[in-house]
């Protein structure tokens, strides 16, 4: 809970100057869990970006001076196997509220070992084809996000990827960079 309390101030390191510009303010969705985002935070502060939690529309993560780009996280593809295939419907009408508001929705994986893109996907040997043979297949779930990444009349999103401990770098980087003309 220390983390929690300590989430609801804003922090910034004095003098620190970003590759970006001005130092950004990223809004953190307040259903992220403290525990998983600790060495995001530290990341953040590291690279002087204040940040706060409150609860977002969708995703997880937003630049204040860009809320037409959120970043939604997802701890590895097992995460986001589960949400395209069981949890479907919700991960669609996520999506489709996204495109409604004029969000550019970017889901960050970190799965990592590899996975760095979303071609890298087709090779994913998914862990549970060991006890069911009717689990999602690397395969399978490359073409379902590449028809949810290419199906722009109906979602606007990008399927991106990073190792863990380099979370919070991609967050700025994606919500700062290029991604940010979206």
């Amino acid at each position: 809970m220390a983390v929690r309390r300590s989430m609801t101030r804003l922090v910034r390191m004095k003098g620190f100057r970003s590759d970006w510009g001005d130092l950004m303010t990223i809004q953190i969705d307040s259903r992220e869990k403290d525990r998983a985002i600790k060495q995001i935070l530290a990341d953040f502060d590291d690279m002087g970006v204040k940040w706060f939690v409150s609860k977002l529309p969708v995703g997880d993560y937003m630049n204040m001076d860009n809320p037409k780009l959120i970043i939604d996280r997802k701890q590895n593809l097992n995460e986001l196997c589960k949400n395209v295939v069981q949890d479907h419907a919700r991960f669609a009408r996520e999506l489709t509220r996204a495109k409604e508001y004029g969000i550019h929705l970017v889901i960050l994986c970190e799965h990592g070992h590899g996975i760095t893109c979303l071609a890298d996907v087709l090779n994913w040997v998914n862990p549970r084809l060991k006890q069911s043979p009717m689990a999602v297949s690397g395969e399978r779930l490359f073409r379902i996000l590449s028809t949810m990444q290419c199906n722009t009349n109906q979602y606007d999103v990008e399927f991106l990827f990073c190792d863990k401990d380099e979370t919070g770098k991609r967050i700025i980087e994606i919500l700062g960079g290029d991604h940010a003309e979206n």
